[in-house]
């Protein structure tokens, strides 16, 4: 158990202990020290207090640190698609069907299980299964995906998610003929009321903000190509947002149409771009890949059909 300690100062007098002791404490997220307050592991005065305890000028403030538990996945040779390492963290072009980390029915095979072999550490800030994982995507959805090497830089990459300034660029092919050449979906999300394993547009003043921009790339007879941008980065939001509007992404099982219109492995869902400062040096990066094979192909005979029957746009 490891153990830190700072005084309050008159600067910090005043404000919640899980928001003081997560900007006193460099590599640990607000959430993880509210983790820790529920725990009991965070003392003020040598009394454990609740998250939002305002704290007073000369208070001495102490966190205990449990040892990481072994992670729960095991390391698996499993290629990786590489497209930047370094010592802080690494972005990889995830293909369509790797599920990111272990859960019920997936405890092998997963991205984590090959970054556990990749690497010889990751930070454990996400827990156990989730080691490293900043963000995610889903199972079939493919492209960049960003992974933090150690807690500090696994900190100041999700502080950037937080404030939404990570620059986040999908490509879609939907249902049907968008009338607007581009607009934004703002429409709050939460969890399904009945399926657990879907999100859902939730009524005014509930669930959490969510935005979608989007513009129209190219039109087809029944479908349209899109670019989206993430303001927001809400589980499910870009396959949720567009179905909501009447244009579910195509292949996609939980939110599209129940019978396949195409033969498509999963959703035509894929993050092309991801820009971020880089934790360490200060530096804006910006990645990109190319859509796999299948979307490609999908992507070709929609055009080789609007040749034959004249141009949409």
């Amino acid at each position: 158990m490891k153990t830190s300690s700072f005084s309050v100062t008159e600067l910090l007098s005043g404000e919640r202990l899980d928001a003081a002791a997560a900007k006193q404490a460099d590599n640990l997220s607000r959430a993880r020290v509210q983790k820790l307050i529920d725990q009991g592991l965070v003392l003020v005065d040598g009394v454990p207090q609740k998250a939002n305890y305002r704290l007073r000028a000369g208070q001495l403030v102490e966190i205990s640190l449990p040892e990481l538990t072994p992670a729960v996945a095991t390391a698996e040779e499993i290629a990786l698609n590489i497209l930047y390492e370094d010592e802080d963290l690494l972005v990889l072009d995830k293909p369509k069907g790797l599920v990111v980390h272990p859960a019920a029915g997936h405890l092998s095979g997963t991205l984590v299980n090959a970054l556990l072999y990749h690497c010889d550490d990751l930070s454990g800030i996400n827990g156990e299964a989730r080691p490293g994982i900043v963000h995610r995507l889903d199972k079939d959805t493919s492209g960049v995906l960003l992974v933090a090497k150690n807690d500090y830089a696994h900190r100041k990459l999700s502080e950037q998610f937080k404030e939404h300034s990570i620059t986040r660029e999908y490509l879609a092919i939907v249902h049907g003929n968008m009338v607007l050449s581009s607009g934004s979906i703002a429409a709050p999300l939460a969890r399904h009321p009945r399926e657990r394993k879907k999100m859902s547009v939730a009524p005014a003043g509930k669930g959490r903000r969510s935005v979608t921009h989007f513009s129209v790339l190219e039109r087809f007879d029944g479908y349209t190509y899109l670019v989206c941008r993430l303001e927001t980065g809400r589980t499910h939001q870009i396959r949720v947002h567009l179905a909501s509007i009447g244009h579910p992404v195509v292949g996609d099982p939980l939110y599209g149409y129940k019978k396949k219109q195409v033969k498509l492995s999963g959703q035509a869902l894929h993050a092309r771009l991801l820009g971020f400062i880089h934790p360490t040096s200060g530096v804006h990066l910006e990645f990109c890949s190319e859509p796999p094979a299948e979307f490609m192909e999908l992507l070709g005979a929609l055009r080789e059909k609007r040749g034959k029957e004249g141009d949409l746009l």
